[in-house]
């Protein structure tokens, strides 16, 4: 895979930051976009704009069979059995939010078990959270390794059979852990409970398949891997979607209305209300041809390999910490620079035109489990080079000369 190449399909990525040619390493929190998809979203808007389903005119066709068009190449993308099983949403998050109070709230009783883990950003932890308190189900966590793993031991120590739900980020968004869903899955059927996966940063970079791996439900976000914000999809098993309640009303959901009772159609668009993100799925479907054309195998092998490299880099500056594992992690170094705040760290690298994440990373309970108050964090994706990550560490040594930091020895 050529990223020189690559990078120049994505029109921002060609400017300087403070008079430096920018390194882009933010992509955990959000992707930047090829041409295509925006030339997508464009040609939607000029040539296709109209909403969807309700009308008989040419342009309301056009508009329905790109919407829909765009959810069968999500199920597809993600192997589901039917396309019914795609619901549109506005992220991740909003999917999480869907299950847990479409789903859970209508079947969690007292004394049943929501199971999670402590590296769970906290769209995969509140609504959890809202939805024991509101059922009087009790929320148990997977105990982490020192090195921010989890064992299949600690979860078949941890799911029982009165859990009813497990739900766990594929990939964490801190520690770039990669966890064993499959394995996961079986524990958690074998005690009759469902598996719902954050897959926020596993879609971006990694060919996922929800029946191969058994998944029950499956949310991710467009905008992280080369798609427009505001629209992603949660996938959900036929039989699950069928029982859960949707939680926003209003036109387009609805199959029949009197003044007192109402039905609703049939899934899955008794859970897209109001006009939807169509401009959003356009996208979406642009930025899916995208990286299929690459090759999603392809975009892991590199993003490895550039992880490695940067692991070794960073290891290498005296005061540097790693958090995370060494191996089997996803496209992403979280660290700290000694006592340097990281939003300092993040300050100076920004001077040079390197623009990394810094703060809680919306992990606070993991942040507090790392005995931090912050971290910095370099996240990469296709277009990302070997020169970018030489950059960054050539711009951490400045830093440290910066603020004067000298390690305690």
């Amino acid at each position: 895979m050529d990223s020189l190449a690559l990078k120049s399909e994505f029109p921002i990525l060609n400017q300087e930051i403070n008079g430096h040619p920018l390194v882009y390493l933010d992509n955990a929190a959000t992707s930047q976009k090829p041409r295509s998809v925006i030339e997508a979203v464009k040609r939607y808007y000029e040539w296709d704009n109209a909403n969807v389903h309700r009308g008989v005119h040419t342009l309301g066709s056009r508009a329905t069979d790109a919407y829909e068009g765009a959810r069968e190449k999500v199920a597809r993308f993600l192997n589901a059995s039917s396309s019914r099983e795609i619901i549109f949403t506005r992220g991740t998050t909003t999917a999480l939010n869907l299950v847990a109070s479409g789903y859970a709230r209508q079947t969690l009783q007292e004394g049943d078990e929501i199971v999670i883990t402590p590296m769970e950003h906290h769209a995969n932890l509140i609504p959890w959270q809202q939805a024991a308190k509101a059922t009087g189900a009790t929320l148990k966590y997977i105990p982490l390794q020192p090195n921010g793993t989890i064992t299949l031991e600690d979860v078949e120590a941890t799911v029982t059979e009165r859990t009813k739900i497990v739900s766990i980020a594929f990939a964490s968004n801190v520690l770039g852990t990669i966890n064993p869903i499959g394995r996961i899955a079986e524990i958690a059927h074998r005690n009759g409970a469902i598996i719902v996966v954050d897959g926020a940063q596993s879609s971006p970079h990694m060919k996922v398949d929800v029946r191969a791996l058994d998944i029950d439900f499956y949310a991710f976000s467009g905008h992280k891997m080369c798609g427009p914000t505001g629209i992603g999809a949660l996938y959900g098993k036929s039989r699950l979607l069928e029982r859960m309640e949707p939680i926003e009303f209003g036109g387009e959901m609805i199959d029949f209305v009197d003044l007192y009772e109402s039905t609703w159609k049939e899934i899955p668009w008794k859970f897209e209300g109001g006009t939807p993100i169509i401009a959003g799925a356009v996208g979406l479907a642009a930025a899916i041809d995208f990286l299929e054309q690459i090759g999603l195998d392809e975009i892991d092998r590199h993003e490895k390999k550039l992880t490695q490299y940067a692991l070794e880099r960073l290891s290498a500056i005296d005061g540097v910490t790693i958090y995370g594992p060494r191996e089997d992690r996803v496209g992403l170094v979280t660290f700290n620079l000694g006592d340097v705040h990281p939003h300092d760290v993040a300050t100076v690298l920004d001077t040079e035109g390197i623009a990394v994440r810094a703060g809680h990373h919306c992990c606070q309970p993991l942040m507090r489990w790392l005995n931090v108050s912050a971290t910095a964090r370099a996240s990469f994706y296709l277009y990302n080079t070997e020169q970018d990550v030489d950059r960054l560490a050539d711009a951490l040594v400045k830093t440290k000369e910066f603020f004067g930091y000298e390690p305690v020895r």
